[in-house]
Parts: structure tokens; sequence; C-alpha cells
């Protein structure tokens, strides 16, 4: 029961990721990606400091440089990349490669067994997302698949060291250091490279603290309670439930079609994050077995 539980509440997070580009395309100014990725995580990020009153210590201010600048600063800057050079559905499958490289990741760091139904799943999980959002006219371009790429390796490998890395701290703490660290790594990119922002409108306040409060700091404290309590290949697999639910969002807000392709899309990607619990809890399982029987004297 407790781990259904923590399974449900890990995947609000991705849930909810889903509606960011909603909020992104209804209510924030465009062509600002690295200001709006910086507002994103920094006044979340001072605002759970101020919160949980307490600072990294020691070795903690590079472990958690590092975390921030892969689950965010790096993550959201190579995704931004990939998202301007590539159309949306082409970004979205070339990111959902994430899951396959976190079960390699977890094997070389954590020591965790690679199971093929765990790789079944996955690459079904990759199938079902092309399906749900990759059109026949889409192009490619060698810079934006790169990107991709990179940034699936850097939200896996945060993903991965927020497993391993796992300080005597709650994870609304753990959560205040990676997003403020991510969102100072962000700040001199943003400043440099991009022109200050226009007169914020209504709108424009409203879609920035929607990111910030529920996009980011309760997402994340969601995603890293999750880390902290399951495996980074079950959690990982969740992540296929955010392009789902921007077409579900789409579809609902937006009043956009949605054809039977995508409807089957929608059908395989559930399908393969069951896929990937159920091969989770097989090798749990399998584990429990083999201590009970050592422990038990022949």
């Amino acid at each position: 029961m407790n781990r259904n539980f923590d399974l449900l509440l890990t995947a609000i997070a991705p849930a909810i990721w889903g509606s960011t580009y909603l909020v992104t395309t209804e209510l924030l100014p465009a062509g600002y990606p690295l200001t709006v990725a910086m507002l994103r995580a920094l006044p979340a990020g001072l605002l759970l400091l101020v919160i949980v009153r307490r600072l990294p210590q020691g070795i903690w201010w590079l472990k958690s440089l590092v975390l921030g600048a892969l689950n965010f600063s790096i993550f959201w800057w190579l995704l931004f990349i990939s998202a301007y050079r590539l159309p949306g559905g082409v970004a979205a499958t070339v990111g959902a490669v994430q899951p396959l490289i976190v079960i390699v990741l977890a094997r070389l760091l954590l020591g965790s067994p690679i199971r093929s139904l765990s790789i079944v799943a996955a690459i079904a999980g990759i199938g079902g997302v092309a399906l749900l959002i990759l059109t026949p006219n889409a192009t490619l371009d060698s810079i934006g698949i790169v990107a991709g790429i990179a940034g699936a390796f850097s939200m896996a490998g945060g993903t991965v060291l927020s497993r391993r890395w796992r300080p005597d701290v709650s994870p609304l703490t753990f959560t205040a250091w990676q997003l403020t660290a991510g969102g100072l790594l962000l700040l001199p990119a943003a400043l440099w490279l991009e022109a200050p922002l226009p007169h914020l409108t209504g709108a424009n306040i409203l879609g920035f603290t929607y990111l910030g409060l529920i996009g980011a700091a309760l997402t994340y404290i969601l995603w890293f309670r999750g880390l902290s309590r399951l495996e980074p290949s079950v959690v990982s697999p969740l992540g296929f439930l955010s392009p789902t639910m921007a077409v579900l969002l789409g579809w609902v807000v937006l009043g956009q079609q949605l054809s039977p392709m995508q409807i089957f899309g929608i059908v395989i990607v559930l399908g393969s994050v069951w896929l990937s619990q159920r091969a989770q809890r097989g090798l749990a399982a399998q584990t429990l077995v083999q201590s009970v029987s050592k422990a038990t004297p022949s």
C-alpha cells in the first residue's frame, strides 16, 4: 500500500509538468526561454529556503550545484534548444529516451540490475509518445537531436544521482537547495543572452507564479520524495505521463483534435508505465525471496 501511495504521489509531478506547454504558450511572453527557466527555478528555490531555513553544509554545496545543473540548468537549457530547433513532437520523442538512459546509469552508479521487461516498457513508452505527438511532416535537425539526447542524459543523471546522493534532510529542503542552485546558474545566462522582459501583464504574472510554485516547487518536492523512496528505474517511466497530459490538456482546454492514433498512443504510454512497475515489482519480490532464503538456516 505504501509503495502504491508513493507511486501515485510521485506521478502527480510529471502530470503537472504536462501543463507547462499550455501555460507557457497561453500566459507567458514569447522568446525568453532562459529567463522563463530562471524565473521558474530561482524564486521558488529562494522561497523554499526561507521556509526551511537550512543551507547545505560541507560537500553538499558542491553536490547541490551539480544536481541543480543536471536537473534544471543544463536540462532546461538543452530542452529549449531542442524545442526551438525541432518540432514539438520530435523534441518530445527524442527526450523520451530518458528512462532507457536511467536504466543504464542506475546499473553503473547504483548497481541496479537491468531487467528485459523494463527495457521493453521503456521502448514501448517511446513508441507511445511518438504516436501521441509525432506528425508525418516532422523535420529533423542534427543540433536539435543532439541537444534533446544530451538533455535526456542530463535529467537522467540528475535522477540517478538524486537517489545516490541522499542528504539527511527533508525532500522540501533537498528541493530548495537544487532549485536555488539551478536558478543561480541560469541567472547570468539569462541576463547576458536575452533582452529584459517586457511589461508584465496579469496573465504573465499568473503564469510565472504557477510555473514557480506549482510547476517547480511542489512538483519537484514530490519528485525528489519519490526518488528517496523508490528506485530511479521505477520513477523515471512516470515521465511519460507528461506528454500524455499535455495532449489531453490541449484537447480539453484548447479544443485541439484528438485522433485515433493519439488515443492509441495514450493507451501504449499508460501500458508502458504499468509494465515498468510490474518489472520492478517482480525484481523486488525476487530480491525478497533471495534474502529470506539466505537468512533461513539450512
